[in-house]
């Protein structure tokens, strides 16, 4: 795709930038971000690394995590029968305990949505506003190296099959040599490929694959770029590069998502995704949720965590608590 120095005119571009919605412009807002205190950002990070949560708190945190993780699979060797078994442990995340909360979204590539769609049955065919949304990777996940036509393909096949939520990856090499309009257009390209017939938009999750962008002022401009083109949420990474989601980065993305409601009174999402396992863990970005862009954001609306055996370790500590006792992980594990 060819670069253009003028800019799709969302709103949120013209509310930052104002009449001049140009790359130009664009360039120069988010050089005019203030600078990332990396000290500071690591000092929190392990801040939060020290905290936990005891007794009916640590309850309410399982329960919480649990109702917030985008259970997924991403492989080659996926096939429609893995990803059913998926959905159903997505709905029942404790089969001996009915009070278990589902979790939030099964995340598949696009070709299993409809197996999803069709697992999950007709809870998600109506929308239930409990039920367990379909999400989707796309536009060439994940490494982003296709052409723009091809990403929107892979959008619009993804949403046509009942997605209800893209995660689609920003091309890291257009952000690194400086292309930064380039990244802006095709967010909003993506975004408007996420309408549906009916008028309504599956979610759009911006993945910034943060492992690759060398810097922590780089993740802070490349999250405001995401917001300012239209993003409902920032994502840290595919879980296919590492490091992945890492907590110093978190605090970073956590801060954008800060300002920008400061700034404007809209709410932007969070998801970490990859190499979150533990469930101590899980906790640990709770309390950095809360502390940094506060407890609004303690909803699936607005954090997510992407995981694939994240949610066998919230129920295992969840049966502890209610039971006394650790189930073996072959009980809770279905992968």
């Amino acid at each position: 795709m060819a670069t253009s120095t003028a800019l799709a005119a969302t709103p949120r571009a013209t509310t930052a930038l104002g009449g001049e919605l140009s790359e130009k412009a664009l360039g120069r807002y988010l050089q005019g971000l203030p600078p990332v205190d990396t000290i500071g950002a690591t000092q929190r990070a392990a801040h939060f690394q020290t905290r936990s949560i005891k007794t009916t708190s640590k309850q309410w945190g399982l329960d919480t995590a649990i109702s917030m993780v985008d259970l997924t699979t991403l492989e080659g060797a996926d096939t429609p029968g893995k990803v059913r078994t998926l959905a159903a442990k997505a709905v029942h995340t404790d089969p001996s305990d009915p009070t278990a909360p589902s979790v939030a979204a099964v995340c598949v590539y696009g070709d299993r949505v409809a197996d999803v769609v069709d697992a999950l049955g007709p809870r998600h065919i109506q929308k239930d506003p409990n039920g367990v949304a379909v999400a989707a990777v796309a536009t060439a996940f994940p490494s982003g190296r296709a052409s723009i036509r091809v990403k929107l393909a892979d959008t619009e096949d993804a949403v046509s099959a009942g997605a209800d939520e893209i995660d689609m990856v920003i091309d890291r090499g257009a952000f690194l040599s400086g292309r930064i309009g380039q990244v802006f257009d095709e967010i909003v390209q993506v975004k408007q490929a996420c309408r549906r017939s009916d008028g309504t938009s599956a979610h759009l999750k911006v993945i910034l694959e943060t492992g690759e962008l060398q810097t922590l002022d780089n993740v802070r401009r490349a999250s405001w770029l995401a917001i300012l083109a239209g993003a409902d949420f920032i994502k840290t990474s595919t879980g296919k590069v590492q490091p992945a989601a890492t907590l110093p980065v978190s605090v970073v993305m956590l801060e954008a998502v800060r300002d920008w409601y400061a700034l404007t009174g809209e709410t932007v999402g969070f998801k970490p995704a990859g190499g979150i396992r533990a469930a101590k863990d899980a906790l640990r970005y709770l309390v950095a949720v809360a502390e940094t862009t506060g407890e609004r954001w303690l909803d699936p609306a607005l954090f997510r965590f992407g995981a694939s055996s994240l949610l066998n370790d919230l129920v295992m500590q969840r049966q502890k608590m209610k039971t006394g006792h650790y189930s073996g992980p072959d009980y809770v594990s279905v992968d």
